[in-house]
């Protein structure tokens, strides 16, 4: 419709490049409109309703508008209104029906690394690792679903300074190798981080350990090793219960052989500067409207940073892969790091042309406002979370019906992260238990109840399942039909923005007129076996539809509710 509407425009000498219709929110006015008509009018000096009555004149001379709509009229002071014909509606189901993936418009393909988990080792995981790894898992399976070649990356913090706090402390109390276990680092990480910022020689003593590391320290690997290896085993626990999975399990030590190379590239573009015995990089530009410090790539005793590997991972990443993107789901804390480290990439000529973006998120708040937090006052570790939130839906939903440790899980699930994608992820949210683990309203057990309640309608009324035919029947009918046409539109914007918060809102909507469908006609008792065959070929579609946006939002579907 946008081409025909570009051309009659082109026929009264007018120039638009993007002719878009958006979809009215005034649904019992009209389903489609177009306001470009103010733009056009206001540049060739033009009354918009008299200009927009001429275009619609035109619109209703053509054959395949007429197809398409029932209605296109006009309205002051220059709105072009525009409602599908039922016909039309049905034809576009079709084609989404014989699909396997609904007739979507497909973006060109191209090689995308996405960098997300990013937990640090030797360390448990908490509430605070859920945003990266739910939302960086969806946008991951988001870019799957669109045809692009992915490749995930946990990239583990494995290199820091808390590698070194720990060594140290495994070492002042004499723990070996075959003494450590991920109950032990629960416990030891925190007493050593605390008594680095009360003492600062064993502050120092840390620094110096992780640079010995760095740099080869035969026990300080030996230590290192075994750190990375229970804790990345407790880690794919944690992550496997989420559904999350990764292609690569690297980490920041895996760029360390690559930091020489990296090293003299950026020396021989004279990329490098001395600065009180540190190598800096100085990235700021004119157009910066706040202070853009210079990159440290080593420090003055010779350590490497955590914006070293970054690049050197990018570097790594161009060799290996050869990306067109390289995507980082971060903490929206991490902005200027993220800057940085972009600019330097920018200027080096082995990776400026790899499109980088930041992905930032927000944190997750308890009720009050302020970093979620138990209602024993504690910041939750991931599988205390887990657990307590099991325990709230079956309370507050009173069910005493047994369930299966599986389903129990799918549902604790959807839980938590429905109730983080709903959100957009550049802003942080509020994670109310007892709210997104209630069965009504908008929460991942309503969208599981409503997909589960809808199959079971078809499986009670089996028929033939083909093709729509041309007949919408009411109001709840076609509301549920038009939802599912925006289909190709939310995906590509999800896609482009990389929101998932996009597939979660539109996943509601879809589950809200479903449920309003289903309420208004009585699918069960209908005698009219033609309707029939029409509301469950539509109701086929709807359930394809939500199962696989609930993958897209690492949602799995139960047995039972």
């Amino acid at each position: 419709m946008n081409d025909e509407l570009k051309e009659i425009i082109k026929e009264f000498n007018q120039e638009e490049p993007n002719i878009q219709l958006k979809i009215s929110n005034r649904p019992d006015l009209c389903d489609y409109q177009y306001d470009g008509i103010f733009a056009i009018a206001k540049k060739n000096q033009q009354n918009p309703y008299d200009l927009g009555c001429k275009i619609v004149t035109k619109l209703q001379e053509n054959f395949k508008c007429l197809n398409k709509f029932s209605k296109i009229e006009c309205v002051r002071p220059g709105f072009i209104n525009f409602t599908l014909s039922d016909e039309y509606i049905n034809e576009l189901l079709n084609k989404m029906l014989k699909s396997s993936k609904f007739n979507i418009t497909m973006p060109i393909k191209e090689t995308i690394v996405i960098d997300y988990g990013g937990a640090n080792i030797a360390k448990p995981l908490h509430v605070g690792h859920l945003r990266p790894a739910i939302v960086g898992e969806s946008i991951k399976r988001l870019l799957i679903y669109m045809n692009q070649k992915v490749i995930s990356d946990v990239h583990l913090g494995d290199y820091g300074l808390q590698i070194g706090q720990v060594i140290y402390g495994l070492l002042k109390e004499n723990i070996s190798t075959n003494e450590i276990t991920i109950e032990l680092l629960i416990d030891l990480y925190p007493k050593i981080s605390s008594l680095c910022k009360e003492n600062e020689q064993i502050k120092a003593e840390c620094s110096s350990i992780t640079k010995q590391l760095q740099d080869g320290h035969k026990l300080y690997q030996e230590y290192f090793r075994k750190l990375l290896e229970i804790s990345k085993e407790d880690i794919k626990k944690l992550y496997d219960y989420l559904g999350v999975n990764f292609d690569l399990w690297l980490g920041e030590s895996d760029s360390y052989k690559y930091i020489p190379e990296l090293t003299k590239a950026l020396e021989n573009q004279d990329l490098l500067e001395n600065s009180n015995g540190a190598k800096v990089i100085y990235i700021a530009e004119e157009k910066d409207k706040n202070e853009i410090p210079p990159l440290i790539y080593q420090t003055s005793n010779q350590a490497f940073l955590y914006s070293t590997t970054d690049l050197a991972t990018i570097y790594q990443r161009k060799k290996d892969y050869n990306p067109n993107k390289i995507l980082y789901v971060a903490d929206s804390r991490q902005n200027l790091h993220f800057t940085q480290v972009f600019r330097v990439s920018k200027k080096l000529e082995k990776t400026k042309d790899i499109d980088l973006e930041f992905l930032g998120f927000g944190t997750i708040n308890g009720p009050d406002g302020k970093p979620f937090k138990t209602r024993s006052g504690n910041t939750p570790k991931l599988e205390e979370l887990f657990k307590e939130t099991k325990d709230i839906y079956l309370k507050i939903n009173d069910i005493k019906e047994d369930y299966s440790v599986k389903d129990l899980d799918i549902i604790v699930n959807s839980i938590i992260k429905y109730a983080d994608l709903q959100n957009n992820r550049e802003k942080g949210y509020v994670f109310d238990i007892d709210k997104f683990s209630s069965s009504i309203g908008k929460t991942g057990p309503y969208i599981l109840y409503t997909f589960l309640r809808t199959q079971k309608i078809i499986k009670n009324n089996q028929t033939y399942i083909d093709k729509l035919s041309k007949t919408i029947y009411n109001g709840h009918d076609r509301n549920l039909r038009m939802k599912l046409l925006e289909l190709d539109e939310i995906i590509n914007y999800a896609f482009k923005m990389r929101m998932p918060s996009i597939i979660a809102n539109y996943l509601y909507d879809i589950c809200v007129l479903m449920n309003a469908f289903y309420e208004n006609n009585h699918i069960n008792n209908l005698k009219d076996i033609n309707i029939k065959k029409d509301w469950i070929t539509l109701l086929d579609l709807t359930t394809r539809i939500i199962k696989t946006l609930l993958d897209i939002l690492v949602i799995d579907i139960p047995s039972k509710m």
